[in-house]
């Protein structure tokens, strides 16, 4: 099987290296999502009555790089919880009875969720640099 993200054959030494980068993969994708949830936190509908953006949520599975398990996005799915209900009888996109479907999403969860996002990518990061370090610590005892 390919390294996902330079298409080379994975080899027993970048092993850790091909699967910490779908991680990377998977977790630039997971913050990309949670992004565009913050930037639509406030977002209403264009007509009255309709519904808002509905907040996205990123679904993982497990995936074989040779032989070790890595990580890939599956699919997104949008959240199902209730929209949040304001009353706000002068807003365009207020229904009959003068209130207002907000996005059901909660910027602090999603202020969590980027920072969990955040530190699984950094720790991936580093599984990254140790595997280069030690392939650099193999050719310097093979050079000497």
């Amino acid at each position: 099987m390919p390294d996902p993200i330079n298409n080379r054959p994975v080899t027993p030494r970048n092993t850790a290296m091909a699967v910490a980068s779908t991680a990377l993969k998977a977790q630039q994708s997971r913050m990309r999502i949670i992004a565009e949830n913050i930037a639509n936190a406030e977002s209403t509908a264009n007509v009255a009555g309709g519904q808002p953006y509905r907040r996205q949520m990123p679904v993982f599975q497990s995936r074989d790089v040779d032989g070790a398990t890595g990580v890939a996005l599956a699919e997104v799915r949008p959240d199902q919880r209730d929209f949040r209900m304001d009353y706000d009888p002068s807003h365009p996109a207020a229904n009959a009875e003068g209130y207002v479907m907000r996005p059901n999403v909660d910027t602090l969860i999603e202020a969590m969720d980027m920072r969990e996002a955040q530190r699984a990518y950094e720790a991936n990061l580093n599984v990254i640099e140790t595997a280069r370090n030690m392939d650099s610590r193999t050719l310097d005892i093979i050079k000497k």
